[in-house]
Protein backbone atom coordinates (compact mmCIF):
# COMPACT_ATOMS: atom_id res chain seq x y z
CA UNK A 1 0.00 0.00 0.00
CA UNK A 2 1.93 3.18 -0.96
CA UNK A 3 0.97 6.47 0.43
CA UNK A 4 2.02 9.56 0.48
CA UNK A 5 3.17 12.07 3.39
CA UNK A 6 0.05 14.69 3.34
CA UNK A 7 0.26 16.97 6.77
CA UNK A 8 -0.79 14.91 9.88
CA UNK A 9 -2.18 12.51 7.94
CA UNK A 10 -1.32 10.39 4.94
CA UNK A 11 -3.19 10.49 1.24
CA UNK A 12 -3.64 7.36 -1.17
CA UNK A 13 -1.27 7.50 -4.16
CA UNK A 14 -2.39 4.35 -5.19
CA UNK A 15 -5.57 2.27 -5.09
CA UNK A 16 -6.28 -1.73 -5.34
CA UNK A 17 -8.83 -2.64 -7.10
CA UNK A 18 -10.69 -5.79 -5.31
CA UNK A 19 -12.34 -6.95 -8.02
CA UNK A 20 -13.73 -10.46 -7.73
CA UNK A 21 -10.97 -11.28 -5.31
CA UNK A 22 -13.50 -12.32 -2.71
CA UNK A 23 -14.31 -15.35 -4.53
CA UNK A 24 -11.02 -17.19 -5.05
CA UNK A 25 -12.11 -20.76 -6.28
CA UNK A 26 -13.63 -19.12 -9.70
CA UNK A 27 -10.98 -16.90 -10.68
CA UNK A 28 -9.37 -19.24 -13.50
CA UNK A 29 -12.91 -19.72 -14.63
CA UNK A 30 -13.74 -15.67 -14.87
CA UNK A 31 -10.39 -15.18 -16.71
CA UNK A 32 -10.92 -17.59 -19.11
CA UNK A 33 -14.50 -16.27 -19.52
CA UNK A 34 -13.28 -12.64 -19.77
CA UNK A 35 -10.57 -13.74 -22.39
CA UNK A 36 -13.05 -14.92 -24.59
CA UNK A 37 -15.37 -12.95 -24.10
CA UNK A 38 -12.80 -9.64 -24.68
CA UNK A 39 -11.32 -11.57 -27.83
CA UNK A 40 -15.15 -12.20 -29.32
CA UNK A 41 -15.84 -8.49 -29.05
CA UNK A 42 -13.28 -7.46 -30.93
CA UNK A 43 -13.41 -9.45 -33.91
CA UNK A 44 -17.22 -8.84 -33.82
CA UNK A 45 -17.19 -4.98 -33.37
CA UNK A 46 -14.20 -4.82 -35.73
CA UNK A 47 -16.03 -7.12 -38.37
CA UNK A 48 -18.54 -4.88 -38.53
CA UNK A 49 -16.57 -2.23 -38.83
CA UNK A 50 -14.91 -3.35 -42.15
CA UNK A 51 -17.74 -4.67 -43.23
CA UNK A 52 -19.31 -0.74 -43.45
CA UNK A 53 -16.46 0.37 -44.89
CA UNK A 54 -15.99 -1.89 -47.43
CA UNK A 55 -19.62 -3.10 -48.53
CA UNK A 56 -21.10 -0.56 -50.84
CA UNK A 57 -24.35 -1.74 -49.78
CA UNK A 58 -23.72 -0.65 -46.27
CA UNK A 59 -23.10 2.85 -47.47
CA UNK A 60 -26.27 4.68 -45.66
CA UNK A 61 -26.85 6.40 -42.18
CA UNK A 62 -27.58 3.56 -40.40
CA UNK A 63 -24.45 1.31 -40.89
CA UNK A 64 -22.71 4.53 -40.79
CA UNK A 65 -24.24 4.84 -37.08
CA UNK A 66 -23.58 1.30 -36.78
CA UNK A 67 -19.93 1.56 -37.54
CA UNK A 68 -19.53 4.18 -34.98
CA UNK A 69 -20.94 1.91 -32.42
CA UNK A 70 -18.89 -0.65 -32.79
CA UNK A 71 -15.77 1.33 -33.02
CA UNK A 72 -17.43 2.77 -29.55
CA UNK A 73 -17.95 -0.41 -28.21
CA UNK A 74 -14.37 -1.39 -29.11
CA UNK A 75 -12.93 1.35 -26.97
CA UNK A 76 -15.38 0.92 -24.30
CA UNK A 77 -14.83 -2.80 -23.66
CA UNK A 78 -10.32 -2.37 -24.06
CA UNK A 79 -10.63 0.41 -21.13
CA UNK A 80 -11.50 -2.24 -18.51
CA UNK A 81 -10.90 -5.90 -19.62
CA UNK A 82 -7.23 -5.73 -20.50
CA UNK A 83 -6.35 -4.33 -17.37
CA UNK A 84 -8.65 -6.94 -15.65
CA UNK A 85 -7.15 -9.96 -17.46
CA UNK A 86 -3.57 -8.70 -16.64
CA UNK A 87 -4.61 -8.66 -12.69
CA UNK A 88 -5.67 -12.49 -13.39
CA UNK A 89 -2.67 -13.40 -14.51
CA UNK A 90 0.05 -11.08 -12.45
CA UNK A 91 -2.11 -10.95 -8.83
CA UNK A 92 -1.39 -7.06 -9.27
CA UNK A 93 -4.40 -5.59 -8.55
CA UNK A 94 -2.75 -1.99 -7.61
CA UNK A 95 -3.98 0.98 -10.29
CA UNK A 96 -1.69 4.22 -10.04
CA UNK A 97 -3.85 7.58 -8.81
CA UNK A 98 -3.72 8.92 -12.42
CA UNK A 99 -4.45 5.68 -13.58
CA UNK A 100 -7.40 5.19 -12.12
CA UNK A 101 -8.45 8.23 -13.17
CA UNK A 102 -7.92 8.05 -17.01
CA UNK A 103 -10.24 5.13 -16.79
CA UNK A 104 -12.84 6.65 -15.20
CA UNK A 105 -12.75 9.46 -17.95
CA UNK A 106 -12.72 7.11 -21.38
CA UNK A 107 -15.53 4.84 -19.64
CA UNK A 108 -17.97 7.62 -18.70
CA UNK A 109 -17.22 9.26 -21.97
CA UNK A 110 -17.93 6.33 -23.98
CA UNK A 111 -20.88 5.74 -21.45
CA UNK A 112 -22.54 9.18 -22.33
CA UNK A 113 -21.31 9.10 -26.18
CA UNK A 114 -23.19 5.71 -26.56
CA UNK A 115 -26.57 7.59 -24.87
CA UNK A 116 -26.33 10.04 -27.97
CA UNK A 117 -25.19 7.83 -30.09
CA UNK A 118 -28.03 5.41 -29.96
CA UNK A 119 -30.78 8.38 -29.66
CA UNK A 120 -29.04 9.46 -33.01
CA UNK A 121 -29.56 6.13 -34.29
CA UNK A 122 -33.51 6.13 -33.48
CA UNK A 123 -34.02 9.64 -35.37
CA UNK A 124 -32.14 7.97 -38.34
CA UNK A 125 -35.28 5.24 -37.66
CA UNK A 126 -38.27 8.04 -36.93
CA UNK A 127 -37.04 9.72 -40.32
CA UNK A 128 -36.83 6.33 -42.31
CA UNK A 129 -40.19 5.23 -41.14
CA UNK A 130 -42.62 8.28 -40.36
CA UNK A 131 -41.04 10.61 -43.05
CA UNK A 132 -39.35 8.18 -45.97
CA UNK A 133 -39.97 10.45 -49.01
CA UNK A 134 -37.62 13.25 -47.24
CA UNK A 135 -35.29 10.36 -45.84
CA UNK A 136 -32.38 11.39 -48.03
CA UNK A 137 -32.88 15.09 -48.00
CA UNK A 138 -32.91 15.10 -44.20
CA UNK A 139 -30.18 12.66 -43.30
CA UNK A 140 -27.61 13.75 -45.71
CA UNK A 141 -23.74 12.95 -45.14
CA UNK A 142 -23.22 16.46 -43.41
CA UNK A 143 -26.19 15.18 -41.29
CA UNK A 144 -24.65 12.38 -40.19
CA UNK A 145 -21.38 13.76 -39.28
CA UNK A 146 -22.78 16.41 -37.44
CA UNK A 147 -25.21 13.74 -35.05
CA UNK A 148 -22.19 11.76 -34.78
CA UNK A 149 -19.51 14.32 -33.34
CA UNK A 150 -21.73 15.61 -31.00
CA UNK A 151 -22.54 12.41 -29.81
CA UNK A 152 -18.65 12.21 -29.40
CA UNK A 153 -18.10 15.60 -27.99
CA UNK A 154 -20.80 15.55 -25.44
CA UNK A 155 -19.97 12.10 -23.77
CA UNK A 156 -16.20 13.21 -23.46
CA UNK A 157 -16.65 16.68 -22.68
CA UNK A 158 -19.27 16.06 -19.42
CA UNK A 159 -16.13 13.05 -18.62
CA UNK A 160 -13.79 15.63 -19.06
CA UNK A 161 -15.38 18.06 -15.98
CA UNK A 162 -15.71 15.19 -13.77
CA UNK A 163 -12.51 14.19 -13.85
CA UNK A 164 -11.01 17.62 -14.04
CA UNK A 165 -12.47 17.52 -10.54
CA UNK A 166 -11.15 14.34 -9.15
CA UNK A 167 -7.74 15.80 -8.21
CA UNK A 168 -8.66 18.35 -5.80
CA UNK A 169 -9.87 15.32 -3.69
CA UNK A 170 -7.92 13.94 -1.05
CA UNK A 171 -8.04 10.42 -0.19
CA UNK A 172 -6.61 9.25 2.94
CA UNK A 173 -7.53 6.04 4.96
CA UNK A 174 -8.29 2.75 3.25
CA UNK A 175 -7.54 2.45 -0.80
CA UNK A 176 -9.32 0.04 -1.52
CA UNK A 177 -12.07 -0.19 -4.10
CA UNK A 178 -14.27 -2.51 -3.68
CA UNK A 179 -15.13 -2.79 -7.36
CA UNK A 180 -13.73 -4.30 -10.86
CA UNK A 181 -13.04 -1.07 -12.63
CA UNK A 182 -12.53 2.80 -11.13
CA UNK A 183 -16.55 3.62 -11.20
CA UNK A 184 -17.22 7.12 -9.52
CA UNK A 185 -19.55 5.72 -6.30
CA UNK A 186 -16.96 3.67 -4.73
CA UNK A 187 -14.23 5.79 -5.79
CA UNK A 188 -15.40 8.93 -3.99
CA UNK A 189 -16.61 6.65 -0.91
CA UNK A 190 -12.78 6.37 -0.09
CA UNK A 191 -12.37 10.53 -0.10
CA UNK A 192 -11.98 12.17 3.10
CA UNK A 193 -12.75 15.49 2.32
CA UNK A 194 -15.75 17.14 1.04
CA UNK A 195 -17.65 15.35 -2.24
CA UNK A 196 -20.50 17.75 -1.92
CA UNK A 197 -19.97 19.49 -4.91
CA UNK A 198 -18.13 16.84 -7.18
CA UNK A 199 -21.26 14.65 -6.77
CA UNK A 200 -24.01 17.26 -7.42
CA UNK A 201 -21.82 18.42 -10.87
CA UNK A 202 -21.64 14.80 -11.81
CA UNK A 203 -25.26 14.04 -11.26
CA UNK A 204 -26.40 16.98 -13.50
CA UNK A 205 -23.97 15.55 -15.98
CA UNK A 206 -25.42 12.14 -15.79
CA UNK A 207 -28.93 13.16 -15.74
CA UNK A 208 -28.59 15.04 -18.70
CA UNK A 209 -26.37 12.58 -20.93
CA UNK A 210 -29.03 9.71 -20.04
CA UNK A 211 -32.60 11.63 -19.34
CA UNK A 212 -32.76 13.47 -22.24
CA UNK A 213 -31.54 10.83 -24.78
CA UNK A 214 -33.42 8.30 -23.25
CA UNK A 215 -36.59 9.84 -23.52
CA UNK A 216 -35.79 11.25 -26.99
CA UNK A 217 -35.07 8.00 -27.95
CA UNK A 218 -38.60 6.52 -26.42
CA UNK A 219 -40.96 9.49 -28.08
CA UNK A 220 -38.97 8.37 -31.31
CA UNK A 221 -40.28 5.04 -30.88
CA UNK A 222 -43.63 6.41 -29.96
CA UNK A 223 -43.99 7.79 -33.35
CA UNK A 224 -42.46 4.86 -34.75
CA UNK A 225 -45.14 2.54 -33.71
CA UNK A 226 -47.72 4.66 -34.24
CA UNK A 227 -47.12 5.18 -38.09
CA UNK A 228 -46.54 1.12 -38.60
CA UNK A 229 -49.42 0.35 -36.87
CA UNK A 230 -51.23 2.56 -39.34
CA UNK A 231 -49.46 0.15 -42.34
CA UNK A 232 -52.34 -1.92 -43.83
CA UNK A 233 -50.86 -4.61 -44.55
CA UNK A 234 -48.80 -7.01 -41.89
CA UNK A 235 -46.25 -8.15 -44.25
CA UNK A 236 -45.45 -3.87 -44.45
CA UNK A 237 -45.75 -4.33 -40.73
CA UNK A 238 -43.51 -6.76 -40.13
CA UNK A 239 -40.92 -4.81 -43.15
CA UNK A 240 -40.87 -1.72 -41.59
CA UNK A 241 -40.61 -2.90 -37.57
CA UNK A 242 -37.69 -5.36 -38.58
CA UNK A 243 -35.41 -2.40 -39.71
CA UNK A 244 -35.29 -1.05 -36.01
CA UNK A 245 -35.90 -4.48 -33.92
CA UNK A 246 -31.91 -4.55 -33.66
CA UNK A 247 -31.76 -1.03 -32.41
CA UNK A 248 -34.42 -1.63 -29.88
CA UNK A 249 -32.73 -4.94 -28.77
CA UNK A 250 -29.93 -2.81 -28.38
CA UNK A 251 -31.48 0.38 -26.20
CA UNK A 252 -33.33 -1.85 -23.72
CA UNK A 253 -30.07 -4.58 -23.19
CA UNK A 254 -28.50 -1.02 -22.79
CA UNK A 255 -30.77 1.22 -20.61
CA UNK A 256 -31.86 -1.91 -18.68
CA UNK A 257 -28.43 -3.08 -17.13
CA UNK A 258 -28.06 0.67 -16.44
CA UNK A 259 -31.15 1.32 -14.19
CA UNK A 260 -30.06 -2.05 -12.44
CA UNK A 261 -26.55 -0.81 -11.91
CA UNK A 262 -27.05 2.76 -10.89
CA UNK A 263 -31.13 3.41 -9.78
CA UNK A 264 -31.53 0.08 -7.76
CA UNK A 265 -30.65 0.36 -4.27
CA UNK A 266 -27.44 -1.57 -3.34
CA UNK A 267 -27.23 -3.02 0.21
CA UNK A 268 -24.24 -4.83 1.11
CA UNK A 269 -25.43 -8.09 0.95
CA UNK A 270 -25.75 -7.34 -2.47
CA UNK A 271 -22.11 -5.97 -3.17
CA UNK A 272 -21.22 -8.97 -5.66
CA UNK A 273 -24.40 -9.36 -7.26
CA UNK A 274 -23.86 -5.57 -7.74
CA UNK A 275 -20.54 -6.47 -9.64
CA UNK A 276 -22.43 -9.11 -11.41
CA UNK A 277 -24.96 -6.62 -12.76
CA UNK A 278 -22.12 -3.89 -13.48
CA UNK A 279 -20.15 -6.77 -15.94
CA UNK A 280 -23.52 -6.82 -17.94
CA UNK A 281 -23.53 -3.22 -19.34
CA UNK A 282 -19.18 -2.83 -19.08
CA UNK A 283 -18.63 -6.36 -21.04
CA UNK A 284 -21.49 -8.19 -22.09
CA UNK A 285 -23.53 -5.47 -24.28
CA UNK A 286 -20.54 -4.98 -26.08
CA UNK A 287 -20.25 -8.65 -26.85
CA UNK A 288 -23.97 -8.79 -27.78
CA UNK A 289 -24.13 -5.61 -29.91
CA UNK A 290 -22.29 -7.16 -32.70
CA UNK A 291 -24.00 -10.57 -32.24
CA UNK A 292 -27.95 -8.75 -32.48
CA UNK A 293 -26.89 -6.50 -35.70
CA UNK A 294 -25.38 -9.50 -37.41
CA UNK A 295 -28.11 -12.25 -36.93
CA UNK A 296 -31.05 -9.64 -37.12
CA UNK A 297 -29.97 -7.47 -40.58
CA UNK A 298 -30.32 -9.02 -43.48
CA UNK A 299 -27.96 -6.61 -45.16
CA UNK A 300 -25.22 -7.57 -42.61
CA UNK A 301 -25.97 -11.19 -43.51
CA UNK A 302 -25.84 -10.75 -47.12
CA UNK A 303 -22.55 -8.49 -46.48
CA UNK A 304 -20.87 -11.86 -44.40
CA UNK A 305 -22.08 -14.14 -47.31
Amino acid sequence: MTRAEQGNGTAVVEFIILGFQTIPEVQFMLFLMFLVTYITTLLGNLLIMVLVVTDHRLHSPMFFFLGNLSFLETCYTSTILPRMLASFLTDKYVISLNGCFLQYFFFTGLAGAECCLLTAMSYDRYIAICKPLHYTTIMNGRCCLQLAGVSWVNGLLASAVVTSLMPQLTFCGTNEIDHFFCDFTPLVKLSCSDTHWIELVTFILASLLTLPPFLLTLISYLFISYTVLRIPSSTGRHKAFSTCSSHLTVVTLFYGTLMVVYLVPKPNTLGDLHKVFSVCYTVLTPLVNPLIYSLRNNNIKKALR
